[in-house]
C-alpha cells in the first residue's frame, strides 16, 4: 500500500525554509525599528522602501512554503539566534550603526540561505525545484538590499567616526550595483510590482504546474521507492488543493461562473479523490500501477484545462486585483490548515 511520506531530504528542505521565514519576520521587525530610530531622511526612505519589498516577500515565502507542502519549524538555533539579535536590536549596547551592520549580515545569512535551498531543490526532484521557484525572487531583492545597506553603512560609520558626511558619490555606486542586480532579475515576480501577493489564479497555476511534473516523475520511474514517494507528494498536494478550492474558491465564483460549471468542478474533484483513494491502494510495483496513474492524469489535465480557461477567465472578468488577491490569500491560508491536520493525523 502506498503511504504518504517525506524523506529526510524534504524534511530538511523544509526545516530551512521554516528557518528563513524567522529570519525574514526578524528582518521586518529591524526595519521597523530603523524607521522609528533614524533621523536621516534619505536612510529612512531607503529603509521605508526596502520594508516594503520585505513585506511582499513574506507573502512570496509563505507562498513557497504552502505550495511546498511540507511543514516544519525553525532550527533551536535559530530560534535562539532570532532572540538574542532581537534583544540586541531593542537594547543600547550596539550604536545605530552597529545595528544596521548586524542587519546586513543578517540579509547575506538569507541570501545564502534562499540560494542552498535553490541548490539543494535541484538535486531533490523537480518538483521540489518547481515549488519554491518563486524563492528566486526573495534572493535577489536581499541581495539588492545588500548592495544598499554598504551605502546606509558607509554613511553610518563615516558619521560615528568623526562626525562629517561620507562622499555622497557612494549613492550613486550604490543605484549602479542595484540596477545591475535588477536587469538579472527582470523576470522575477517581485521586480518592479506593487502587487503585495500573487492572486489565485497564480496561486492554483503553481499547483497545477506542480502536479504534472509529479506525473511526470512517477511515469518516468522505475523505482518502486521513488515511484512511492512522488506518488505520496501527489496524493497529499491533490487532497489539500482540492478541499481549498472547495472550501474556499468555487464558493467565491459559483455566482459569476455559474451553478452547473461550478457543480461539474466538485463532481471532477470528487471523481479524482476516488481514483486517488484507488491508486494508494495498489504496490506501486504493480503493473496496474502506472496505468491508473495515467487515468488520473487524463482526468486530472481536463479539469486543469477548464480551471485555467474558462474559470480564470470568469475571475479575471468579475473580480478586482484585489479581491483576487485577497482569494489567494484565503486559499493558501486553508491549504496551511490543511496541511497541519494531515501532518497532525499521521503522528
Amino acid at each position: 500500500m502506498v503511504t504518504t511520506l517525506d524523506d529526510t531530504k524534504r524534511m530538511m528542505i523544509g526545516t530551512k525554509l521554516a528557518d528563513i521565514k524567522a529570519l525574514q519576520e526578524l528582518v521586518i521587525a529591524n526595519e521597523q525599528r530603523f524607521i522609528s530610530e533614524i533621523n536621516d531622511q534619505d536612510i529612512r526612505h531607503r529603509f521605508q522602501e526596502m520594508l516594503k519589498d520585505d513585506q511582499k516577500n513574506m507573502g512570496v515565502l509563505e507562498t513557497v512554503i504552502v505550495q511546498y507542502g511540507i511543514k516544519s519549524e525553525p532550527k533551536q538555533t535559530i530560534r535562539q539566534f532570532v532572540d538574542k539579535l532581537q534583544e540586541l536590536m531593542g537594547g543600547s549596547e550596539l550604536s545605530i550603526f552597529e545595528k544596521v551592520f548586524q542587519h546586513e549580515l543578517l540579509k547575506h545569512q538569507l541570501v545564502m540561505s534562499g540560494v542552498v535551498v535553490h541548490k539543494a531543490a535541484q538535486k531533490v526532484g523537480a518538483d521540489v525545484e518547481l515549488a519554491i521557484t518563486p524563492l528566486n525572487t526573495v534572493n535577489f531583492e536581499n541581495r539588492a538590499h545588500q548592495e544598499q545597506l554598504k551605502g546606509v553603512l558607509e554613511v553610518l560609520g563615516v558619521r560615528e567616526l568623526t562626525g562629517q558626511e561620507a562622499d555622497q558619490g557612494l549613492w550613486a555606486r550604490v543605484q549602479d550595483a542595484v540596477a545591475a542586480l535588477s536587469g538579472v532579475a527582470g523576470s522575477v515576480i517581485t521586480q518592479n510590482s506593487d502587487k503585495s501577493d500573487l492572486n489565485i489564479q497564480d496561486v492554483i497555476r503553481l499547483d497545477h504546474n506542480k502536479t504534472n511534473t509529479l506525473f511526470t516523475e512517477i511515469l518516468g520511474s522505475n523505482d518502486p521507492q521513488k515511484i512511492q514517494e512522488y506518488f505520496g507528494q501527489l496524493y497529499k498536494d491533490l487532497s489539500v488543493h482540492a478541499e481549498a478550492e472547495e472550501r474556499v474558491v468555487y464558493p467565491a465564483v459559483r455566482p459569476f461562473y455559474g451553478q452547473n460549471d461550478t457543480q461539474e468542478l466538485y463532481d471532477e474533484q470528487a471523481e479524482m479523490k476516488r481514483k486517488l483513494e484507488e491508486i494508494k491502494a495498489l504496490s506501486p510495483a504493480s503493473s496496474e500501477f502506472k496505468d491508473k496513474v495515467r487515468q488520473l492524469m487524463e482526468a486530472v489535465g481536463d479539469h486543469i484545462r477548464q480551471e485555467e480557461s474558462t474559470m480564470f477567465a470568469a475571475i479575471r472578468n468579475n473580480l478586482s486585483s484585489d479581491q483576487s488577491e485577497q482569494l489567494a490569500t484565503q486559499f493558501k491560508a486553508a491549504k496551511s490548515q490543511l496541511q497541519d491536520q494531515m501532518s497532525a493525523s499521521k503522528k
